[in-house]
C-alpha cells in the first residue's frame, strides 16, 4: 500500500515539474516576444499619399515647404511618418491609376498641394480618405468643399485665389510697360483655372479700356504654336494664366518669351528666376507650408469637414532688372521699393 502511495506521489510530482517547466517556457517566450511586438507598434508610421500632376524635380522647393509644415507640427518623414509619392510627370491621364494605387496602399491622407487637377481627380476617386490641397482657384466652385468655413466633406486645405489676381497683374505690367498697346494671354483649356482666370482678366481689361487676345495650349507643341501666332512688335505684353501645366513647362515658356522680346508677368517668382520680367501672386511656398500643417492636423485625428479652408493672404512681387534692361525698360522706383524680390 505504501509503495502505491509513493508511486502516485512520484507521478504527481513529475507532472508538477512538467507544468512548472511549461509555465517558465511560456513566460520566457512571452517576455521575449513582447519587445518585438512593442517594436513593431513603434515602427508603424502613418502614411501620407502625395499626388502631383508634374514631376518632383520641378517642384523641389514646393515639396520642401510642404515637408517643413509637417515637421513644424511634429511629423518628420522617415522618423514618425512615411510619404508615398506619386508624380504624373505632366501626364494628367495617369492620375486615376496613381490614385488607385494610393487607395490600395490604404494611406491615411492624400495630399495634393500645388496641383488643382490632382485635387479634382482625388475628390472624384474617394469620398472617405481625407484630402488636403493647396490651389489657386475657388474650391467651392470646383466642388471640392461645401463652403470655405465648413467644408462638410473629406477635403480641405489652402486656397490662394491666385487665379483672381489677373487684373492686378494687368495693372502692374501696364506700369512696367506704359507704352503697351497689345496684350496677350495663354490659357490651358483643359484646366479648371482657365474660365475664372479669363473672367477676371477680361473684367480688369474692360475697366481700363483694353482688349486681351487669348491663346490656348495644353501641350508643348501647342505652346510653340501659340507663340508662333502672336504678333511681334513694340508694345506687346504677355499675361499668362496660372497653371500647373505651364509651371512644369516654364523653361520652354520663358525661352519663347525671350525669343519674342515680350515683357511678361507671371504668377510665381520661379518664372522670374528663369528670366521673365516680373511675377505677382500668392507666396505659394507659404501655401504649401500651410498645407503641410493641415496634413499634420489630420494625422493627429482632426477631420477635414471641421477644418475651414485657409485663404492665403501673403502676396509677393518679383522683378528681374536684368531682363528689364534687355527689354529697354525702366522699372518705376515705387515698384522697386515695394518688390519682395529683385533679381539684378
Amino acid at each position: 500500500m505504501r509503495r502505491r502511495e509513493n508511486l502516485i506521489s512520484s507521478r504527481a510530482a513529475g507532472r508538477g515539474e512538467i507544468r512548472r517547466r511549461e509555465f517558465i517556457a511560456f513566460v520566457g517566450g512571452a517576455a521575449a516576444a513582447w519587445p518585438l511586438a512593442l517594436q513593431a507598434q513603434q515602427t508603424q508610421k502613418p502614411v501620407i499619399g502625395f499626388l502631383h500632376s508634374a514631376s518632383r524635380e520641378e517642384n523641389a522647393k514646393r515639396l520642401a515647404a510642404f515637408q517643413k509644415g509637417l515637421s513644424e507640427a511634429g511629423f518628420i518623414e522617415g522618423q514618425n511618418v512615411a510619404i508615398e509619392y506619386r508624380w504624373a510627370d505632366g501626364q494628367a491621364d495617369r492620375l486615376p491609376a496613381l490614385l488607385a494605387d494610393l487607395i490600395r496602399e490604404k494611406v491615411a491622407v492624400i495630399a495634393t498641394p500645388g496641383s488643382t487637377v490632382a485635387t479634382v481627380a482625388a475628390k472624384k476617386a474617394t469620398d472617405s480618405i481625407p484630402i488636403v490641397f493647396a490651389i489657386g482657384s475657388d474650391p467651392v466652385a470646383l466642388g471640392l468643399v461645401a463652403s470655405l468655413s465648413r467644408p462638410d466633406g473629406n477635403a480641405t486645405g489652402v486656397t490662394s485665389l491666385n487665379v483672381y489676381a489677373a487684373a492686378k497683374r494687368l495693372g502692374l505690367i501696364r506700369e512696367l510697360v506704359p507704352q503697351a498697346n497689345h496684350y496677350f494671354t495663354l490659357v490651358n483649356p483643359a484646366s479648371a483655372l482657365a474660365e475664372p482666370f479669363i473672367k477676371d482678366l477680361e473684367a480688369g481689361a474692360a475697366n481700363v479700356g483694353i482688349r486681351v487676345d487669348i491663346f490656348r495650349a495644353s501641350s508643348e507643341r501647342e505652346i510653340d504654336a501659340a507663340f508662333a501666332s502672336m504678333p511681334q512688335g513694340t508694345g506687346s505684353v504677355f499675361v499668362p494664366s496660372p497653371d500647373a501645366f505651364f509651371y512644369s513647362r516654364r523653361t520652354q515658356i520663358v525661352a519663347l518669351v525671350a525669343q519674342h522680346g515680350l515683357p511678361a508677368i507671371f504668377d510665381v517668382p520661379e518664372y522670374v528666376e528663369a528670366g521673365a520680367l516680373a511675377s505677382y501672386g500668392n507666396d505659394f511656398l507659404d501655401a504649401m507650408q500651410m498645407a503641410g500643417g493641415y496634413t499634420a492636423r489630420i494625422l493627429k485625428g482632426e477631420k477635414p469637414a471641421d477644418l475651414p479652408v485657409v485663404q492665403a493672404e501673403k502676396f509677393a512681387l518679383a522683378i528681374n532688372l536684368k531682363t528689364a534692361k534687355t527689354l529697354g525698360l525702366t522699372v518705376p522706383p515705387i515698384l522697386l521699393a515695394t518688390a519682395d524680390e529683385v533679381i539684378e
